[in-house]
């Protein structure tokens, strides 16, 4: 008996028919209506469904290019947008790989995640310091890791192979091959583009080799990914040291990936432990300070109140009272 994605993958008809990339236009388009090339494609959206259902199920599609732009988020990132109607494929394709994959990930992979998220992510490790720490009677260790530039250093040849140990249906792994291929043109042979819905699922994929080898291989019980940032606790120090040498050949030999070498650290709690932008502590955390000053940065660009309440909420999972009543301070009183 095949696996259940595999059955599915095999229906290759219904992933791509018109109702399902219907579906997808309509999470696609969600809070994009007003954007050019969306309201174009809307004009005649029957019409480029209908071909775009006829190029998949005839095999002709071929993924298109890219444009190309940089954003400050808030260092330096280079964004390449597809175009709609290759955009809707990444949607219809997500929403059949991806109920599949989750069910594959260990549960502390919190990045790009229903369910899941930063918030999630900074209250597990507060557990985790917890009950490294026993409740701060033991020193707890925390071994902190970043993959190197992950986005740009995926190999799409094993990024192909490790889906292919799960997708059977060689239709749809046209189709998957032609985004990863998409790229080429960017990239030679290897990256994922930060635009495309697609691009999140892959890295979830790829990195999974890393979180099953950390969680089987080297027995890490307490570890927790988020993108391409990891923590791994122990009250053992020299365990976690002797861990960096065999993470960085696994990486490099079965992903062709490397850890940045100033991102990697052996730190205590008690002395303040930097994760997801905030600092954490034993029995708090504090925000970062380039967070603080990026958050006053973009509330001086876009003041509305809903923004405004979002930065709010963010900061309401942290020691910030003071930062909070400043923000509310300096920007609230124009809504009163």
């Amino acid at each position: 008996m095949k696996t259940t994605l595999q059955n599915n993958i095999s229906a290759y008809e219904k992933i791509f028919s018109f109702e399902n990339l219907f579906s997808a236009w309509q999470e696609f388009r969600h809070g994009k209506k007003n954007k050019r090339d969306v309201a174009f494609f809307a004009s005649k959206l029957i019409h480029n469904l209908s071909t775009l259902e006829n190029e998949l199920l005839s095999g002709i599609y071929k993924h298109g290019g890219y444009a190309h732009f940089k954003i400050a988020d808030p260092k330096p990132r280079d964004i390449h947008k597809a175009s709609v109607r290759d955009r809707v494929v990444h949607h219809a394709l997500y929403r059949a790989l991806y109920p599949y994959f989750d069910n594959k990930f260990i549960h502390d992979s919190y990045s790009c995640r229903i369910s899941k998220g930063t918030h999630r992510a900074i209250y597990r490790f507060e557990d985790f310091t917890r009950k490294i720490g026993k409740n701060n009677r033991k020193t707890a260790w925390v071994l902190k890791g970043d993959i190197r530039k992950c986005f740009a250093s995926v190999d799409h040849a094993v990024l192909k192979k490790i889906l292919r140990k799960h997708i059977i249906c060689p239709r749809t792994m046209s189709v998957i091959e032609s985004i990863i291929d998409s790229f080429k043109e960017f990239s030679g042979d290897k990256g994922v583009p930060l635009g495309n819905l697609t691009s999140q699922l892959f890295i979830n994929i790829y990195l999974n080799e890393l979180d099953q080898f950390v969680k089987r291989r080297l027995q890490a019980k307490v570890y927790i990914r988020y993108a391409d940032d990891f923590v791994i606790l122990s009250q053992d120090k020299a365990w976690l040291s002797g861990l960096i040498p065999k993470i960085e050949k696994f990486l490099a030999q079965e992903l062709r990936l490397a850890l940045h070498p100033q991102k990697v650290s052996i730190e205590t709690v008690a002395s303040g432990v930097d994760f997801l932008g905030w600092i954490h502590f034993p029995k708090h955390r504090v925000l970062r300070t380039v967070t603080k000053r990026r958050i006053f940065k973009k509330i001086k660009e876009n003041s509305k109140i809903e923004v405004i309440q979002s930065y709010l909420g963010l900061l309401s999972h942290g020691n910030a009272y003071k930062l909070r009543q400043k923000i509310k301070g300096d920007f609230w009183p124009k809504f009163w």
